[in-house]
C-alpha cells in the first residue's frame, strides 16, 4: 500500500536529507494520498502512503508514538490487525488511530521481535527505537512486499525498490557476477540477498534485520516451511475439506482489510475465477478486469472467452481491455522502468497496462498468483517427478533456461563463474523436512523462486499505479497446508487438484477443465517487425557494446533465427538478453552514482 526509504547515519553524520527526498519522490507511484519525512539524530525516514485501511491523517506515516519511543514506516497490510488491535487494548495500549500501521508499532513494543510471528499479511516495515537507537526492518513470510538496502561502513539505506536506492546516490552498481548466472538460468529470478547490482541486497522473506548505532548487524529468520505428511494420515475428502476451510478464511481476511472497495484481476483461469466465486456473494458489486492482446504466429493473445463466463456467471462489472501491439512497444520502456529488477516474464507488461486501466476504477484487487506454486500447477513438475537422476538433473532438465555449457558460450570472459546457480539449487533442494523430491521442489518454488518472479512482478506493476495487489493463494496458512499435502494429490487430474474439486460445483466446468493457460504476450516471444528492429538496437547499442556482457557471435546466433531460441519453459533467449541491457540503460546508465 505504499512506498518506504530510510537512511541510518553510522559515521556520527546527520542523513542526507536531499538524498531520502530523491528517493521519496522515486516512490511517488507506489503512494499518490500522501508523502511524510521524520528525522531522529542518525535516522530519517521517508513516506509515500496508498490509503487502503484508516482513511484518516491519524494513519499517515511515517508514524511516531512518543510515549512508546518508537517510529515507523510500513508497506503492506496485516489481514488480522483487528484481532491483534483487541488483544493489545487488553494489555492497555491505547490507539489514536484504527488501522494496521499503528498495531505494528504496539505490538512490536509488547513483544518485541517475535512481533513479526503474529502477523498475518504481507509487510515491509522499519521501526526506529529511540530507547537504544537501534533500526529494525522485517519482510514477511512469502516475500510479497519488497524490501531492498545497500549498506557501508558509513551509512545503511533502504527502500522499496532498487530504483529509489539508486536516486539517492552513492551505490556501487557493477554487476554481479554470481546474481547474472542465476538470473540468465532461472527465468530472470536472483534469490535473496542478491540483486544484479554488487551495491544492493534484498532482505529475504520471513527475516528481520536490526541494525545497532554501532553499525552491527543481527539477521534472523522467523519462520519456515515444513513440506512434510502430518502424523495421522488424512483421507483425500479431508485433505479437500482443509483446504476449502483455510482458502475461505484467507479469502474473507483479504477481502475485508480495507476500507475501500476490492476488485478481481480476473485472467479467464481457475484460480482467479475461483477468486471471483467466492467473492462474488459477499460484495454488492464485484468489479473484475481483464486484459488481452492481438495474436502473433497463431498464438491467441487473450483469454475473454472464459473471463466472459466467469463474469456472466456471478454478474460481475466486468472491465475488458484489448491493446493493440504497437501500444504494447510504445509502452515497454515504461514498464521497464517500473521493473525493480529486471523481469523476463511476458505477463510483466500485461500487468503493468492492465494495471494503469484497474487503478482508475479501485485501489485493491485480488490476484490468482501463487496458486500454480503452491498447489503443483505447471506442466514441468510433472516432468521433474517422472524424471530420474540426481534431484538437480531432475530439475534442471525442465527448469533451467540454459545450462551453464551454454551460460559460457553466451557471456564473456570477464562474467565468467563456476555453475553457481547449480550449487545453490541442490542447496535448497538437500534442505531438511521435506518428504519427497517433489515436496523440496515445490517448497524452494514456493519460498524462493516465487518470490521474485510472480509476486515480485505483481507488486511492481500495479504499485506503479497506485494499485495494491493481494494474492490469497499465497496466505501462509494455506501455504503451510499444501505444502503437507501429498504431492501425488496436487498433481492428479493435470495439477492443482485440491483447487479444481474446490471449484467444482462453483466454477463452470468449462472454466475448470479447459487447457492450462498462461498471461501471454506472444509478440515478445516471436520477435517480429518493429519488436525485432528494436530488440536489434538495443543490442548493437554503443551501450550494449561497450557494457561488455555477451559474445558477439552468440549475439549473432540469435539474430539469425531468432524465433529458434526458446527456453524449456518456451520463453525467448533473445528477449532475455535485451532485456536486461534495455534495463540497465534505463534505469542504471542514467542515474549519476
Amino acid at each position: 500500500m505504499c512506498g518506504i526509504c530510510g537512511e541510518f547515519r553510522l559515521d556520527g553524520a546527520v542523513p542526507d536529507m536531499a538524498a531520502l527526498r530523491r528517493m521519496t519522490n522515486r516512490l511517488a507511484r507506489r503512494g499518490p494520498d500522501h508523502e511524510g519525512f521524520y528525522q531522529d539524530g542518525a535516522l530519517a525516514f521517508g513516506h509515500r502512503r496508498l490509503s487502503i485501511i484508516d482513511l484518516s491523517s491519524h494513519a499517515d506515516q511515517p508514524m511516531l508514538d512518543d510515549a512508546l519511543q518508537l517510529a515507523l514506516v510500513f508497506n503492506g497490510t496485516i489481514y488480522n490487525y483487528k484481532e491483534l488491535r483487541a488483544e493489545l487494548l487488553e494489555l492497555g495500549y491505547h490507539f489514536f488511530s484504527t488501522g494496521d500501521s499503528e498495531v505494528i508499532l504496539k505490538a512490536y513494543h509488547a513483544w518485541g521481535e517475535r512481533c513479526t510471528a503474529r502477523f498475518y499479511g504481507m509487510f515491509a516495515f522499519a521501526i526506529w527505537d529511540k530507547r537504544d537507537k537501534s533500526l529494525f526492518l522485517a519482510r514477511d513470510r512469502l516475500g510479497i512486499k519488497p524490501l531492498y538496502y545497500t549498506f557501508d561502513e558509513d551509512r545503511l539505506r533502504f527502500a522499496s525498490t532498487p530504483q529509489a536506492l539508486l536516486a539517492g546516490g552513492g551505490v556501487d552498481i557493477r554487476l554481479d557476477k554470481v546474481a547474472l548466472h542465476q538470473h540468465f538460468t532461472l527465468h530472470g529470478v536472483v534469490p535473496a540477498p542478491g540483486t544484479i547490482l554488487q551495491g544492493i541486497r534484498k532482505i529475504p522473506p520471513a527475516h528481520t534485520l536490526r541494525i545497532t548505532s554501532s553499525g552491527e548487524r543481527m539477521q534472523r529468520c522467523y519462520w519456515q516451511l515444513a513440506a512434510t505428511r502430518p502424523e495421522q494420515e488424512l483421507t483425500e475428502l479431508e485433505w479437500l475439506e482443509a483446504t476449502r476451510k483455510v482458502l475461505h478464511c484467507a479469502v474473507e481476511r483479504h477481502r475485508l482489510a480495507s476500507d475501500v472497495p476490492v476488485g478481481v484481476l480476473l485472467s479467464g483461469g481457475l484460480d482467479s475465477s475461483l477468486l471471483v466465486a467466492l467473492l462474488a456473494d459477499h460484495v454488492d458489486e464485484l468489479n473484475t478486469f481483464s486484459i488481452g492482446f492481438e495474436a502473433v504466429a497463431g498464438e491467441l493473445a487473450d483469454e475473454f472467452e472464459y473471463s466472459d463466463i466467469v463474469a456472466d456467471t456471478f454478474n460481475t462489472r466486468h472491465h475488458k481491455y484489448a491493446v493493440p501491439n504497437a501500444e504494447v512497444l510504445k509502452r515497454l520502456p515504461e514498464a521497464i522502468s517500473e521493473m525493480s529488477e529486471p523481469m523476463q516474464s511476458y505477463d510483466v507488461t500485461a500487468f503493468y497496462l492492465l494495471g494503469e486501466k484497474v487503478s482508475k476504477e479501485v485501489k485493491v484487487v485480488l490476484a490468482g498468483q501463487g496458486a500454480d506454486e503452491v498447489f503443483g500447477g505447471y506442466f514441468w513438475y510433472p516432468l521433474m517427478d517422472a524424471a530420474s537422476g540426481t534431484p538437480l538433473a531432475r530439475f534442471s532438465q525442465h527448469y533451467f533456461d540454459r545450462d551453464h555449457d551454454e551460460y559460457l558460450q553466451m557471456m564473456t570472459d570477464a562474467y565468467a563463474v563456476s555453475d553457481v546457480t547449480s550449487d545453490w539449487v541442490s542447496t535448497q533442494l538437500q534442505q531438511p523436512d521435506a518428504d519427497e523430491f517433489l515436496d523440496e521442489v515445490l517448497r524452494m518454488d514456493v519460498t524462493s523462486l516465487m518470490v521474485d518472479d510472480p509476486v515480485k512482478r505483481v507488486d511492481n506493476m500495479t504499485m506503479a499505479w497506485g494499485l495494491e495487489a493481494r494474492v490469497p493463494f499465497i496466505d501462509h496458512e494455506l501455504v503451510e497446508l499444501a505444502a503437507k499435502m501429498p504431492a501425488s494429490l496436487k498433481l492428479k487430474e493435470g495439477g492443482k487438484f485440491p483447487l479444481k474439486a474446490i471449484a467444482r460445483g462453483l466454477v463452470p466446468d468449462a472454466v475448470i477443465d479447459r487447457p492450462k493457460g498462461y498471461f501471454p504476450v506472444p509478440a515478445l516471444k516471436y520477435l517480429r517487425g518493429d519488436f525485432l528492429d528494436r530488440i536489434r538496437r538495443i543490442l548493437n547499442s554503443e551501450a550494449c557494446i561497450n557494457r561488455g556482457l555477451y559474445r558477439r557471435s552468440y549475439v549473432e546466433k540469435l539474430f539469425a533465427d531468432p524465433e529458434a531460441h526458446l527456453t524449456r519453459i518456451q520463453g525467448s533467449k533473445l528477449w532475455h538478453l535485451a532485456l536486461l541491457e534495455w534495463w540497465l540503460q534505463i534505469n542504471v546508465d542514467a542515474i549519476d552514482n
